[in-house]
């Protein structure tokens, strides 16, 4: 008896505690580490989170871009970081692609990272310079059958959303093209601007302005049915490639063990965020749509995720660059 009272008198204790760091935090600025170069989608999502984040919990939110490895430096430090909740990790589905795609990462994806909440997704959009001779997918396909490996394509780095977006697109068309990663997708975007590249499969917000004024030529969209952005546009699965399909998703993590009432603090405040009508209208302009989510939907979502992408990278034999 004695032994059942101190155990509920410790587990009392420790939920007290865990209340008063809830209520507590943040007690300093937060930090939010991106893991890619700035202009992506992955940094447009965090630096629109971290503006109304800041006002909800009244207090500084920072916006730190950490890019290299595919997303693995940056996402190493989320990782490492304390865990109290003033670290957090904002990425994409490269974080699950990463876990299968590294044969050692210096970070466990699910033991080391807390998930928070997923964010935002949005379809992809095939983009060329305009200089390259084509107007369409057909005519994509048919020019990087004319001359195999020899177009090349921009990507936010190997294993992110647009590689593995762009590779399942050349398994399933069959042809052969040159991969040129970068740092982020926005570099990617940049160079393609500057005819480095000449292709590339971009999410919507990256590309958008690009293709609004004219310097980038849009080809079709990546979801099975048309996009409202872009009504016009052909999918790729009606123009050639049936059945092809491909989005991004994009999350809010902390490191492993950061105490449960502070999660549960931050899955509420972002929660909230993401289903005001102002967030709401500024994704959309982005063509992001929000998806909010308990940290236990989330990560189920991440596993079946991971064995998905795990899939792809054995098909592939993709490894790291």
């Amino acid at each position: 008896m004695h032994r059942t009272l101190a155990a509920a008198v410790i587990m009392v204790g420790v939920y007290a505690s865990t209340d008063a760091q809830g209520q507590q935090y943040p007690s300093r600025p937060i930090r939010i580490v991106v893991p890619f170069a700035p202009g992506g989608a992955v940094d447009i999502v965090a630096r629109m989170l971290s503006l109304r984040l800041g006002e909800s919990l009244q207090q500084n939110v920072v916006v730190d871009n950490r890019a290299g490895a595919g997303g693995t430096i940056g996402t190493d430090i989320v990782a490492k970081a304390r865990a109290d909740g003033h670290t957090l990790l904002v990425g994409s589905m490269g974080v699950a692609v990463n876990a299968v795609l590294y044969p050692k990462l210096p970070y466990d994806t699910l033991k080391d990272l807390a998930p928070i909440t997923t964010l935002a997704e949005q379809p992809n959009i095939i983009v060329a310079h305009p200089s390259v001779p084509v107007k369409s997918v057909r005519d994509l396909i048919a020019l990087a059958k004319v001359k195999p490996g020899q177009i090349s394509y921009g990507s936010g780095g190997v294993g992110s959303n647009s590689h593995f977006a762009t590779v399942l697109f050349l398994m399933m068309a069959n042809v052969d093209m040159l991969h040129v990663p970068y740092k982020g997708l926005g570099p990617a975007i940049g160079e393609l601007v500057g005819g480095q590249v000449q292709m590339a499969v971009s999410n919507v917000s990256t590309a958008l302005p690009h293709v609004k004024s004219g310097r980038l030529r849009l080809l079709a969209v990546t979801t099975m049915k048309r996009f409202p952005l872009f009504p016009d546009t052909p999918t790729v699965s009606e123009s050639g490639v049936p059945g092809y399909e491909s989005s991004g998703w994009y999350a809010l993590w902390t490191p492993a063990g950061t105490p449960r009432a502070i999660v549960a603090k931050l899955n509420a405040r972002v929660t909230e965020i993401l289903r005001s009508m102002p967030m709401k209208e500024q994704l959309a302009a982005q063509g992001l749509e929000p998806i909010p989510t308990t940290p236990e939907a989330f990560e189920k979502q991440l596993r079946v995720e991971i064995e998905k992408w795990g899939k792809v990278v054995k098909a592939t034999g993709a490894k790291p660059e």
